[in-house]
């Protein structure tokens, strides 16, 4: 039986993810190096060494990491003024209250980040346990954050619904012993997702319940 939904944050909850590829591409320009999608897909839903390792590869000297991370910073902040949650999410979350589930969130970024985007939608205080790149050692696509987060939410990992949109997220996922459920964006839609228990273009595709139904009749992962 399931008691309780953990949702992934960028490019699940907001799709901060297309934003970062075009900003990195935008750098990787004033480089005169290309950005294929399929090089930034590598660092999604986990930390950006490989990112950083692509443009070094390309450059043919070490880079100034943290002057990339800051030149791309400005231009998402600017793309990123306006910001709404990706369709369902507002939702599925007051579904699961409705339903007397909990709701949890893990994430590879920072608490701060999180924080910041959760105030602007006002949706921080719809999550009773968040857990962050700051509360681990290892983030995803180790299992460690969705671990910490069932069990800070008090429930075992086979009841509770991961909800993702990235191939190392969901690794996590299904590493920690959640059941899970891919709702890939923009970027990550042509992923190789390896293990997945239901596939969605967008939580407005299908309501909770029936997701849920989905999960408790035995839907066999792919």
């Amino acid at each position: 039986m399931i008691k309780a939904i953990v949702f992934d944050f960028d490019g699940l909850i907001i799709d901060t993810e297309t934003v970062w590829y075009e900003a990195f591409r935008e750098v990787a320009k004033e480089y005169n190096i290309d950005l294929p999608l399929e090089e930034f897909a590598k660092c999604i839903g986990t930390h950006d060494d490989v990112l950083y390792e692509y443009f070094e590869q390309k450059v043919g000297i070490e880079i100034n990491r943290a002057e990339i991370r800051k030149r791309a910073g400005e231009i998402h902040r600017q793309k990123m003024k306006q910001i709404q949650a990706r369709e369902g999410v507002e939702q599925y979350i007051t579904a699961a209250k409705e339903l007397g589930l909990k709701v949890g969130l893990a994430t590879s970024s920072t608490r701060e980040w999180v924080e910041r985007f959760l105030n602007e939608l006002k949706l921080y205080e719809q999550f009773e346990v968040i857990k962050t790149r700051d509360d681990v050692e290892n983030v995803k696509p180790d299992p460690e954050l969705y671990t910490k987060a069932v069990e800070a939410l008090g429930v075992q990992p086979q009841e509770a619904i991961a909800f993702e949109d990235s191939a190392n997220g969901a690794k996590a996922a299904i590493a920690a012993g959640l059941q899970c459920v891919i709702v890939p964006n923009e970027v990550t839609s042509s992923l190789i997702f390896e293990k997945y228990h239901l596939r969605m273009s967008s939580m407005g595709d299908m309501s909770l319940k029936d997701v849920i139904l989905n999960i408790e009749q035995g839907y066999c992962p792919q």
